[in-house]
């Protein structure tokens, strides 16, 4: 099997993890047709999959670290095409956004082993920054077919067709990683602190998304135990030195998701409310912006390769603010919406590089779950946030530009590597 086939195989089902984030935004106005439901409960049938995936990715790294990459991966795949088929039946919203919780906690099982494989098979650092590439590119290529999808189906069987089509796939990725054997890891897994860093992402997404000061008193105070307990810890969550060296690609990570999901949140509603466009018309209208993430993350790969990460995440960081600043202003919309969807393709694939050749040896999955905990974190609050307010776009390019300065001024006094 060629290293490029190997990589696709591997990034098969993370494609449906992020196929399940845009494919069911774009069918909102259906769910709640069919449903019933407020703004807040159409949020949550979204952010009840990013909150618990934000929550798992923690564990689901540390998970394939301790028992294997590859049982990890297909514990996960195999858990996410059977909960889809229950999401498809879900008789009111209150049990959709229950499922589509469990859904998120089998993405991130999906993706720590996916992350761990890739380490494993690609131990060189420029192998794997390519390897990298064509991984984000197959993953880039859900997030670019997820809205145009989900608009066909939404518009030929109404929402619940979304969640059918995850079944056949998920058995796709099963079959391509059923000859892949990964060894046991010798990393200690320490539950205590795992239990306390998925309860402090899940109250902090509810103290934004349900504007709750309860929950967040109650994530303040779960931080704090969180702190003392992974200092006392024979196995902490996060590999030792990764937040030290690697805060720029988690901060710029955390900021890139905030903005393009909430400015697919609020687009979705703008085209299909505002301007009264079909769902399958809203997802087309989104391909200016999801196409250059099918494509350009293999460009990427190989730039990270031989120049290092940096580069392109700060590039990325740039034309996102640049794009997102264009689409607030409504001229040129599909110039801005490419530039925006370039962005991103340059800045993720690079992110992940990053992060994961920072690991320790041995933890590659617990580094890959710590950036796409951040990233999945930032998705989740920009679908809170910028959905709430005016001005969205313009305050999510705003803070990339912000970001792309802190990220420039942190990164240049130590070199990110390569792969």
């Amino acid at each position: 099997m060629t290293s490029t086939v190997r990589s696709l195989s591997l990034s098969l089902a993370y494609f449906l993890v992020l196929l399940d984030t845009t494919v069911l935004t774009i069918a909102l106005p259906d769910v709640r047709a069919t449903l019933g439901g407020s703004l807040a409960g159409q949020q949550w049938a979204v952010n009840a999959y990013t909150v618990a995936f934000a929550a798992s990715l923690l564990v689901g790294g540390a998970v394939a670290d301790r028992y294997g990459a590859a049982r990890t991966f297909r514990l996960g795949v195999g858990a996410f095409g059977l909960i889809s088929l229950a999401c498809a039946l879900s008789p009111t919203l209150e049990a959709l956004v229950a499922l589509r919780a469990l859904l998120g906690v089998a993405g991130a099982l999906c993706l720590g082993g996916s992350l761990g494989l890739i380490a494993q098979l690609y131990p060189d650092a420029a192998e794997r920054a390519r390897a990298m590439g064509v991984w984000a590119a197959a993953t880039g290529s859900a997030l670019a077919v997820g809205p145009l999808l989900g608009g066909l189906l939404v518009d030929l069987a109404g929402w619940r067709a979304i969640f059918l089509i995850n079944p056949p796939l998920a058995a796709l990725g099963l079959l391509a990683a059923k000859s892949v054997v990964s060894p046991r890891g010798t990393r200690r897994i320490d539950w205590a602190v795992q239990s306390l860093a998925c309860a402090f992402l899940a109250l902090l997404a509810q103290a934004v998304t349900g504007r709750s000061p309860i929950a967040g008193a109650a994530a303040v105070t779960m931080v704090v135990l969180l702190v003392v307990v992974e200092r006392r810890s024979h196995a902490p969550a996060l590999p030792g030195g990764l937040l030290r060296a690697a805060w720029p690609e988690l901060l710029a990570g955390t900021v890139a998701n905030f903005a393009f999901s909430g400015a697919l949140f609020v687009l979705t509603l703008l085209l299909q409310e505002g301007r009264h466009l079909t769902p399958s018309a809203a997802g087309l209208a989104f391909l200016p912006l999801t196409l250059p993430m099918s494509v350009n993350p293999l460009l990427t790969g190989r730039v990270v390769a031989r120049y290092g990460a940096r580069p392109p995440i700060l590039a990325g960081l740039v034309l996102l603010a640049a794009g997102l600043a264009g689409v607030a202003c409504g001229d040129l919309l599909v110039a801005s919406l490419i530039v925006t969807g370039l962005g991103l393709s340059f800045c993720l694939p690079a992110l992940v590089a990053g992060v994961v050749a920072a690991a320790p040896p041995g933890t590659a999955g617990t580094a890959g779950g710590v950036l796409n905990a951040a990233r999945q974190v930032g998705a989740t609050l920009g679908v809170a946030v910028l959905g709430g307010i005016g001005d969205a776009l313009l305050v999510a390019a705003g803070l990339v530009a912000l970001t792309a300065v802190v990220y420039a001024a942190g990164s240049a006094r130590r070199r990110v590597p390569a792969g």
